[in-house]
């Protein structure tokens, strides 16, 4: 139902409305590990099960012959997959294709979630007694940078499997610059140069970065997105019922239309684009920790 101008909230009620998210409390701080946001859980794990109940039934349903179209859309997605980490990976693994699969997968149905009618799912929610709901789990920090710290965390797994825990640190302190022999004319003197400080300075802060970037990036464009979604709705929510009784309220309703339609297929791209640059990145990133230099 359309709202009537003067019961239409104010364009910052209506965004800070929007970007609200269904919690226990309100957060303390920066980081306030007691606060639990119920629809970033509830859509990210309704995601998993769709995911996994989807390639599941795919997988009972398979057959030798003649395969159908859901099959055969779910057979061209696993070997794309299977293809970028073989071209990528430089290793051997049967953790990485799965999980390469599943990244791309789940992080393209979160994205996907933003293409939903801004005010749908909320509306809903609202007539159930709930007073907030974002659906797009890739717009809440909690979810990415739990995503991008469970890649960091099997990157440090493989870079110790790999190539020890030695082999490891000697990556962080003796790369770029290896320790050098400088003899000196005069009394010839051998001083043996150790630039490890200089070393960990250069290279701690750009490993520790993986996890952040591969967060922000994520969350930087569906964020951007999602907010996109939400000008174009005050476009004719401000003025409400009145946006139907006039010519040029018509044009304004017609302008929300089309430029929501053509908004919603650039951010399915960009949906589709994040999640493949998650996956490549965590497959490069692997790949990285599984060489030896």
């Amino acid at each position: 139902m359309v709202p009537s101008a003067a019961d239409a909230p104010t364009p910052t009620e209506y965004i800070i409305h929007h970007i609200t998210y269904l919690t226990n409390e309100t957060p303390r701080g920066i980081a306030d590990f007691s606060v639990v946001n119920y629809d970033s859980v509830f859509f990210s794990v309704l995601l998993a099960v769709v995911f996994g109940g989807l390639f599941y039934a795919a997988a009972r349903k398979a057959t030798a012959g003649v395969p159908g179209r859901f099959q055969g859309f779910v057979e061209w997605v696993v070997e794309w997959v299977d293809s970028q980490v073989k071209e990528t990976f430089s290793g051997k693994s049967r953790l990485i294709a799965p999980l390469a699969l599943t990244i791309f997968c789940w992080v393209l149905l979160f994205n996907m979630m933003d293409v939903i009618p801004i005010d749908l799912l909320p509306d809903a929610a609202r007539g159930v007694g709930l007073g907030h709901l974002r659906i797009v789990p890739s717009t809440d920090l909690n979810v990415v940078f739990g995503l991008s710290l469970t890649v960091f965390a099997l990157i440090l797994y493989y870079s110790v499997k790999m190539k020890g825990l030695g082999g490891f640190l000697g990556e962080l302190t003796l790369n770029p610059f290896t320790p050098t022999l400088v003899g000196f004319k005069g009394d010839n003197v051998v001083v043996q140069a150790c630039l490890a400080p200089v070393n960990i300075i250069m290279e701690v802060p750009s490993f520790l970065a993986r996890p952040v970037s591969l967060a922000l990036r994520l969350y930087g464009n569906m964020f951007a997105g999602e907010m996109v979604f939400a000008l174009l709705a005050l476009l004719t929510l401000s003025r409400g019922t009145a946006a139907l009784a006039t010519a040029t309220g018509w044009i304004w309703v017609v302008l929300q239309i089309v430029m929501g339609v053509v908004w919603s297929l650039f951010d399915a791209f960009i949906a589709l684009l994040q999640a493949f640059i998650f996956m490549m990145l965590t497959i490069v990133y692997l790949s990285q920790a599984s060489e030896h230099h």
